[in-house]
């Protein structure tokens, strides 16, 4: 059955969220019994590899060590020696085992979990010091199970001995009737094989102990429907803050846009509702670009700055519309209205060259009307929109 927490039961899996907190707090999943079956079994087969070697060289150590004249007996720095000697002799092969028993620790280690780093474990806990807590730990369901863990590994450690010991009787029973070497390196011989068999029994413990661990972990990680509701929103902020959020982009993306209307080549409008400012780059290949739009006050305010900077403003309602409906900003225009656009674009440029050249005076400004114009423009009827942004039926 699910724990429960404030009458809700903790159904759901743990979110990267929850799985990284408890990574930073240590709780993560951990298996001792690997480690000891890591430790027990590198430390049985080094001994079964390197023994031989490691036996000769101590006979030899304890050769030279008690193997010497009157006048050594007498010179006092000879202990030292002997020391170093002894030392240097069974250095190597003696830190190798103990080099690969670490290394067999650290695997079994983090083996489970994997690798991490937190003092928060070592931080004190006084609620552990509370004798009721303590009692209901004692005789909870966890210290169940690592009961049963603990007989487990007794009797299967002592049902394999108790066979290795069956199964070499015989080897057993003729030790007695060696001479003492051969029996030395027959008995070493039975020690270093069942040491190997009674670690290899605690193979199976580790298999089925790394995959509980596991499993109990996620369990302790849980999380009921709530709590997983409160982290999403703690993630994605409250809302009050995500609409403040929002509001500032959509002011700073249009300051942005009013700051390029005065490098717009025309506004377009529909003098009801909308306003689009149209750039296009001669030099380039591209098509032209919505440099700006905006629905009634921005609209206002689009057109107030292209009068503030000379920029002409043609009425075509039909035209406006379908560029303030298919495209956003910085978006180049759909293929469907490069014609339409273009004659704009040229109607603009005759607008503008005809002052200097044809009758000298000042720039024409503000709104540009020409109804013959909009009847020559060529509108899709897929982007006909109207002023609710429906299209025609």
């Amino acid at each position: 059955m699910a724990e429960e927490e404030n009458g809700q039961e903790k159904t759901e899996d743990a979110t990267l969220k929850r799985l990284e907190k408890a990574r930073e707090d240590g709780q993560v999943a951990r298996s001792r019994e690997l480690g000891t079956t890591l430790l027990l079994m590198t430390g049985a087969l080094s001994i079964l590899i390197f023994g031989s070697s490691l036996a000769d060289r101590l006979q030899a150590v304890m050769k030279a060590n008690f193997s010497f004249d009157r006048h050594g007996a007498m010179d006092t720095s000879m202990m030292a020696a002997k020391l170093g000697h002894s030392l240097s002799s069974v250095f190597d092969l003696v830190g190798l085992i103990l080099f690969l028993i670490m290394i067999a620790g650290a695997i079994g280690a983090i083996g489970v979990g994997g690798w991490l780093v937190s003092a928060k474990p070592l931080q004190p806990k006084f609620n552990r010091l509370n004798p009721l807590e303590g009692l209901k730990r004692m005789f909870s369901m966890k210290a169940l199970v690592e009961l049963f863990k603990a007989l487990a590994k007794f009797i299967l450690v002592a049902g394999v001995a108790s066979l290795i010991l069956f199964q070499m009787e015989s080897n057993l029973l003729a030790i007695g009737h060696e001479p003492l070497i051969p029996a030395v390196s027959h008995s070493t011989w039975i020690i270093i094989w069942s040491a190997i068999g009674m670690s290899a029994a605690t193979l199976i413990i580790a298999a089925i102990d790394v995959p509980f661990q596991i499993y109990d972990n996620a369990q302790k990680l849980k999380m009921t429907k709530q709590q997983v509701k409160d982290e999403h929103k703690d993630s994605e902020g409250k809302p009050e803050v995500k609409s403040r959020i929002r509001q500032i982009q959509r002011e700073l993306a249009q300051s942005r846009m009013m700051a390029a209307i005065p490098d717009a080549d025309v506004v377009i409008t529909n003098p009801e509702h909308f306003s689009v400012a149209l750039k296009y780059d001669s030099d380039g290949a591209g098509a032209p670009v919505v440099v700006a739009k905006g629905a009634d006050e921005i609209a206002i305010k689009i057109r107030e700055i292209a009068n503030a900077h000379d920029i002409p403003i043609l009425r075509s309602p039909p035209l406006t519309r379908a560029v303030y409906f298919s495209t956003e900003i910085d978006q180049q225009i759909p293929a469907k209205l490069y014609l339409a656009v273009a004659q704009v674009l040229a109607y603009i440029y005759q607008l503008r060259a005809r002052p200097s050249a044809a009758r000298p005076g000042p720039k024409p400004v503000g709104p540009i009307r020409d109804s013959s114009l909009d009847n020559q423009l060529d509108i899709p009827n897929d982007l006909q929109f109207d002023a609710e942004g429906n299209l025609p039926e």
